[in-house]
């Protein structure tokens, strides 16, 4: 079984077995949005737990 290459460089496995990812909206357009929403942006989240195993799916080794 191979490893999606896409969802390995946007998702990691944590130690517990929960999936961390980036925030979205935060490429460009970045004008019109206010400096709070960018701040709030920053840093990682979890992925949410209907979604867990599909991406556990895509990644069979992590």
């Amino acid at each position: 079984m191979k490893t999606k290459s896409g969802a390995a460089k946007r998702f990691k496995v944590r130690a517990g077995g929960s999936v961390k990812r980036a925030q979205a909206f935060k490429r460009h357009i970045l004008t019109k949005k206010t400096t709070k929403s960018k701040r709030q942006l920053r840093g990682t989240t979890e992925v949410h737990a209907s979604n867990v195993a599909s991406v556990r799916a895509m990644m069979p080794y992590a």
